[in-house]
This record gives structure tokens, sequence and C-alpha cells, in this order.
């Protein structure tokens, strides 16, 4: 049975209404539910779904701690855990991440579709677990998160860098799942990505570690592009965001892939109106696979004929599961030993949640975390 100490307190940034500025609150530190664990949060991700939580364009439950990428190390475990979601001993001080999400494993996606990531009751920290879903430190965004049974959590090495984790801490496992589950990056493949945020940079880290020939990154502003090229990542870097002819920019693209467009194009830009250009950037017989659009930022207009003529297979890819946390955490030493991951993380105190979540919308930062 979970309680909560008293004498114990942790501060933690709260939403409580829709488009208004966020609060940081102070909590009990409950003891660890019955068969999860108690966490000392070093690192809270932000997103850009957070951005879009703020605004209400999810519909999730408030009051609630935000927060759902995390990093920190073990503070407690519940009677009987010892050991985490790989089977590795884990003990307190353990730095450890984990998944955002505990699918239900009952529903028909999840029992008969075998695709827990379109759970219909799926819970995710941060997201839609409110101040009255069991203990209210339900986010990452805090000093200590209280994790549930059924939660995915993976211990690091030692030798792992938590910022370079956390670089990727939500994307990587994004297109984890998009690369492994859905449409794979095949040996040799010219690869176009739509976007330079975390999940783009992640597509174009993954898709090289997968065996592409050349990968196009296609983003902005100029400074997400210098990062990532300074950070080895891609290998030809467009900038659409400052483009005074968008069509010219594009043909610009397709140059890069050798005139005929590219094998697979990942949209990781969330821009409605980037997938009306994606599809035109695929070869004929190529694909177009589609992860950024998680939140619903409205309709656009496109050609279907582009995917007719183009005969393009087309693919969406939603979220991910903790057996892809697990797969990111796998391939961290193959990344950073490759990319300058670290590189791309600004840290914030978590009284400054206000002006990190400014510099991730203006897009002055790639990835943005908050240090308790």
């Amino acid at each position: 049975m979970s309680g909560t100490r008293d004498a114990a307190r942790s501060r933690a940034v709260v939403l409580e209404e829709f488009g208004k500025p966020l609060t940081v609150r102070e909590f009990g530190i409950p003891s660890p539910p019955e068969g999860g664990m108690t966490v000392d949060c070093a690192y809270g991700g932000i997103c850009g779904t957070d951005l879009h939580l703020r605004e209400g364009h999810l519909d999730i439950p408030t009051p609630l701690v935000l927060g759902h990428e995390g990093l920190g190390t073990v503070r407690e475990l519940a009677e009987g855990v010892t050991h985490d979601s790989t089977g590795a001993a884990l003990r307190p001080g353990d730095t450890v991440m984990w998944a955002s999400s505990i699918a239900c494993g009952r529903c028909v996606p999840c029992a008969q579709h075998r695709e827990p990531t379109l759970c219909r009751n799926r819970r995710t920290y941060g997201v839609n677990r409110s101040l009255d879903d069991g203990p209210a430190l339900n986010g990452a965004w805090a000093q200590q998160i209280a994790l549930r049974a059924g939660t995915t959590v993976v211990r690091l090495d030692d030798g792992t860098d938590p910022l370079a984790a956390m670089s990727l801490a939500c994307a990587g496992p994004t297109v984890v799942h998009a690369l492994y589950e859905r449409r794979p990056v095949r040996l040799g493949e010219v690869v176009v990505v739509q976007g330079s945020g975390p999940v783009g940079l992640a597509a174009a880290a993954l898709s090289r570690l997968a065996g592409a020939s050349k990968v196009i990154i296609v983003g902005g502003p100029a400074g997400r592009l210098e990062a990532a090229a300074a950070a080895g990542i891609g290998d030809v870097h467009l900038n659409i965001a400052d483009a005074e002819d968008t069509d010219q920019l594009l043909d610009q693209v397709r140059t890069a892939t050798g005139g005929d467009g590219a094998d697979l194009v990942i949209e990781c830009a969330g821009v409605p109106n980037a997938v009306a250009q994606g599809l035109r950037l695929a070869r004929r017989g190529g694909s177009y696979l589609i992860i950024g659009q998680y939140t619903d930022a409205g309709d656009t207009l496109l050609n279907p004929h582009q995917i007719v003529y183009r005969q393009l297979d087309v693919v969406g890819s939603w979220a991910f599961t903790g057996a892809h946390l697990a797969e990111y955490v796998k391939l961290l030493p193959a990344l950073t030993a490759r990319f300058g991951l670290r590189d791309l993380v600004t840290s914030y105190p978590l009284d400054e949640h206000a002006a990190a979540l400014a510099a991730v919308g203006e897009g002055t930062v790639i990835k943005a975390v908050l240090a308790s």
C-alpha cells in the first residue's frame, strides 16, 4: 500500500488550466506504489507535444504534473521489486529511464491486433494522469516521480552520459518504433528527413545507423541545422524554414537525392503542410513515413495523384512502447560514439520552465530539459 510521507516534499511544475502560465507546487513524496518505485528525477525533457498540451490541443485532465520524458536515480523500490524491465538487477541509486506509457493489455489493439501503441486505455505520465490519479507526482517535471507497476524501467550503464541520453529521450524510442515496426530503412537507401527537431534528428541518426547511404535533413531555423551538422547528424542540411522560394528549395532537395527523389521520406516536422511537400520528395515506388503529426494541428491540402503517380507506400507511426525505449537505451553506446548528442541539450532549472518552453517554441534550442 502506497502512502504519502508528509515530512518529505517535492517541487513540481503543474499545468492548472489550458493556455495559462504553469505553476510550481509542492507535494508530499509518496512511498513506492505496490510493484513500482519512486525515482529522484535528474532531468525532465521538454517535447514539442508539451507545448500543445499546455494550449489544450489534446483532451487531457487537469491539473497535472507535466513531463513524459525522464531520467533519474532510484530512490526507493517497493517490496519485491529487484530488477528492471530487461532483467538487470536494480538498486537504489541506479540511474534509470522509463517509458511514459502503460498499455492495458486487454483492449482490442493490445490483445488482438498486437499494437500496444494504439491501446485505448493507455495511461501516460505527464499527459493523462491528473493530480487525483493516485500519487500526484505523475510527471517528470518534478524532483521526484512515483512509477507504478507495469512501467518499463531500464537501468543505464554507469558510463552513459545522462544528457546525451536525454537528447532523444522521447524522439529516439518514437523513431525506433517507426523504423522497426512500420517501415525500416534498407541498406543503401537515400533518406530525406523533414524536420530538424529532436524527432527529425533521431530519424536522421538512426537511419544512418540502419545503413542509409545518404541522409538529407530539410528543416530550420538555421541554428538547428548548424547544430545537427556539428553533431555529425545528416549529410545535407537544407533550410526550408527561412527559404524565400519553397519550390526552389524542394528542387534542391530532389537534386540532392540524385534527381529522382528519396527511397524513403520521413516526416518529423509536425506541420500539416509538410505532408504535401513530402509526397513530392519521394521517388516513384518509394515510401513516405509520417511520424510528426502527433497532435492535431489541423487539415492541409494535398494532391492524391502524387501518391498514385509515384506509387507510394504511405505509412503512419504513432508513439512507442516500453520495448522501444529498451531498444533506444541499447543503442545509446553506438549513437553517442558516432554523434555529438550531448551538445544538442540545453538544461534549465525547474523555476525557469517558462523560458525553456519559450525556447522550444521559438526553435532556438534543439532539446531543452528541466534539471531537478
